[in-house]
């Protein structure tokens, strides 16, 4: 179980509890807050993530106003496990990028893979700016895309930060996959043989022929070991405990084993130019 649903699961304990002891039947609070019969079962069980209003609600419902804020807390300790992105980007796309900024410069392992995008770390402003943008327009969050744009810029600083063991790889697909215009698709993809060709951020890329373990589903960042950081097309997870983070870095492990590097990580991305604009390139040298 990871920490986010035993912290679900500990909140559903304490509801019960507390309905329990005002003496309601589940179908009784149901009845009573309005609901369907089977959240209070869901949310008990830890298979539903409550609303704080639904706490308060509950709070209320068993004459326990004083027990909401407690409540309202686990669930605040539930949400740094797992939190969707329209509340993660609620402040704004600066303050996104400024807590990666704050993370990234506190690890001193960072372990990245991504498999449909190039990563932060390494996009070009117009990339980055595509990318934000992109994000804006699915989840209606605040439109402050150039000022996310200039923060995540300042993200790259990692990549000659000395003392910090980076390694990036990507999987082929990121590199074929658009998220932008042609020209700054391509745009991306100079500055990422650029990189590799400069030694910057240990990139590796896992070739589509490459023979894999474990499917990489979707990308993920290790922190110093102990800490993933996965984004799915609705949220943004955080696991901290061991059984959750060990896959992670087996997988990790095994697709650096399949990644190329150099001047064949290079042969890659200018096939990838190449595909892109018909157009032949001096990437390789």
């Amino acid at each position: 179980m990871t920490d986010y649903q035993t912290a679900r699961f500990s909140l559903g304990v304490r509801l019960r509890e507390l309905r329990e002891e005002a003496g309601l039947s589940g179908r009784e609070l149901a009845s009573r807050a309005g609901w369907h019969p089977s959240k209070v079962s869901r949310l008990e069980r830890g298979n539903q993530t409550a609303a704080a209003e639904d706490l308060r609600r509950w709070a209320r419902l068993c004459g326990r106003d004083d027990a909401a804020q407690g409540l309202i807390a686990q669930l605040g300790s539930l949400e740094t496990h797992y939190t969707s992105w329209r509340r993660r980007l609620s402040a704004g796309n600066q303050a996104r990028q400024q807590n990666a900024v704050d993370l990234e410069g506190r690890t001193r392992k960072l372990h990245v893979f991504e498999s449909v995008c190039v990563p932060g770390l390494l996009q070009t402003p117009d990339y980055a700016r595509a990318m934000i943008s992109g994000a804006v327009d699915l989840h209606g969050t605040p439109t402050d895309v150039e000022e996310g744009v200039r923060k995540r810029m300042e993200r790259r600083a990692a990549l000659e930060e000395r003392g910090k063991q980076l390694r990036i790889l990507l999987w082929e697909p990121a590199l074929r996959t658009r998220h932008a215009s042609l020209e700054v698709q391509a745009g991306q993809l100079g500055y990422l043989a650029e990189c590799i060709r400069g030694g910057r951020g240990g990139i590796g890329i896992v070739p589509l022929s490459a023979q894999l373990m474990a499917s990489p589903m979707h990308g993920f960042w290790i922190y110093d070991d102990h800490q993933v950081i996965v984004e799915t097309v609705g949220a943004e997870l955080f696991l901290t405990d061991a059984d959750a983070v060990e896959p992670y870095r087996r997988v990790f492990s095994a697709l650096s084993h399949a990644a190329v590097r150099g001047r064949a990580a290079l042969e890659l991305v200018e096939r990838a130019r190449h595909a892109l604009t018909g157009r032949e390139g001096s990437d390789t040298r």
